[in-house]
Order: C-alpha cells, then sequence, then structure tokens
C-alpha cells in the first residue's frame, strides 16, 4: 500500500499581468459596506475605477449585493463611457457578484474580457482597495452611519466629485484624475515643467540638479508580479 503524506496546498497563481495606457482600456471594481442604523446590516456600494486614470466611472449604492445589480451598474458605466467592444478588461475578486452568471454574461455580451482576483488575496486588486480606504478614510466620512440609501448616495456623490475634480493625485503627478481622464494632464503638466525651468533659469543657485519630473505617467500596470532574481541581480550590480 502507498503510504500518504501530508497533502500539499493548493497553488494559486498570479493574476496574468494588466497594463493600460489610455482611459477605458483596464477598469477595476469592487463592493464595500456601508453600516446603517439598522444593527447588523448594510448599504452596499458598488464602485468601477479606471485603473489608467484613477477616475472613478461608475457608482451604484444597493440594499444588497447581487450579480444583477453589478451588471446594472456596469452596463449603464459601459454605455455613458462609450467603451467599444473588445477594448476593455474588467479586474475584480472573486465575490459571487463578481462571477455571478448574470453579470458574466452581460460582459460576454459587451465584448468586455473578465480578470479575477486570487481567491482571498486583497492585493491582487490594489486600486480598488486603496480607492476605498481613501474613501472611509475621508475626513467628511460621516461618523454616524446611514439612515436610507438616498441618504448614502448623496454622501458618496460628493465624495466623487471631490476625488475627480479637486484631489491632486501624487501618482499622477498631482493633477485630478477627471483631468488625466480628459487628457487634460497634458498640457498642465508641459505648463509645470516650462514654469520650473524658467525658475531655475533665473535662480539657478537654489537647484542642485535637473527640476522636478513633470512628465505624465505612461503604462500603468495591475499586478506586474516580481522580476526574476536574475533580473534583480543585474539591476543591483554596479555599472
Amino acid at each position: 500500500m502507498a503510504r500518504r503524506g501530508k497533502a500539499k496546498p493548493p497553488t494559486r497563481q498570479r493574476p496574468a499581468p494588466l497594463q493600460a495606457s489610455a482611459p477605458n482600456q483596464l477598469w477595476s471594481w469592487d463592493i464595500t459596506y456601508l453600516a446603517t442604523t439598522l444593527k447588523g446590516a448594510f448599504f452596499y456600494l458598488y464602485l468601477i475605477l479606471d485603473v489608467f486614470s484613477r477616475k472613478i466611472v461608475g457608482w451604484e449604492v444597493y440594499e444588497c449585493e447581487s450579480a444583477e445589480h453589478a451588471a446594472e451598474v456596469f452596463t449603464k458605466t459601459h454605455l455613458r463611457e462609450g467603451v467599444a467592444p473588445d477594448a476593455l478588461t474588467l479586474h475584480s475578486d472573486n465575490g459571487s457578484p463578481m462571477k455571478g452568471g448574470t453579470m458574466l454574461a452581460t460582459l460576454h455580451w459587451l465584448g468586455v474580457i473578465p480578470s479575477f482576483s486570487r481567491p482571498s488575496v486583497s492585493d491582487d486588486n490594489p486600486y480598488s482597495e486603496a480607492l476605498f480606504k481613501t474613501l472611509k478614510y475621508h475626513p467628511a466620512f460621516p461618523d454616524k452611519p446611514f439612515e436610507s440609501p438616498q441618504q448614502a448616495r448623496q454622501w458618496v456623490a460628493g465624495f466623487v466629485h471631490w476625488y475627480q475634480e479637486i484631489h491632486r493625485h501624487s501618482a499622477l503627478k498631482f493633477v485630478t484624475s477627471g483631468q488625466r481622464h480628459r487628457g487634460e494632464d497634458i498640457a498642465l503638466l508641459a505648463q509645470r515643467h516650462a514654469l520650473y525651468e524658467q525658475a531655475k533659469a533665473r535662480h539657478p543657485e537654489r537647484w542642485s540638479g535637473p527640476t522636478r519630473n513633470w512628465t505624465p505617467q505612461g503604462i500603468v500596470y495591475l499586478n506586474p508580479g516580481k522580476p526574476a532574481k536574475k533580473e534583480v541581480d543585474l539591476k543591483q550590480t554596479p555599472a
């Protein structure tokens, strides 16, 4: 009789790396809980983020989680953004609303490629996780639970406006996500570069090196993976 050893845990491969070089190529979405005045009950914020621009392209507050709700908010967002067929990848975790038949059928109908995180690995969906953290640690986030879906929607609408038209993202060279999504960041960052060069020309003694890099961020990666050990060794070897 063959001797059995300890069973090996299942291997969870990292999702295939994804990238975006323009808006509406790669979206990330997730659902977060919003506390209600009824103990143990929650409202659910469905939120879709464009990974390239960090713009919140779609959102809605519902009283439950379901693939039907997910399909509804996604379809409205997809049509509003005017996304071409076979041009978009949608990344999410493995929750039932994300992998439900209605949602997957909707993605297939719209020509959207689905992508999923590994089970119980939040790092595979970092942009949505970071956005929810920003939302819930925002100074204006209510101290008291929401009394109704309408109240929750009103607050989220205000947050979304702040997030993409007022908040300047450090990862985007301090432009707003709305400016980045509309392509306005290119001219804005060029103006900043010119301003810094003029300042350096007037007072070169204040600069010990080149001015700040205001080049717009190019390709944005989601789950790019870790470089091979050989590649790391080469990077660390002095030239």
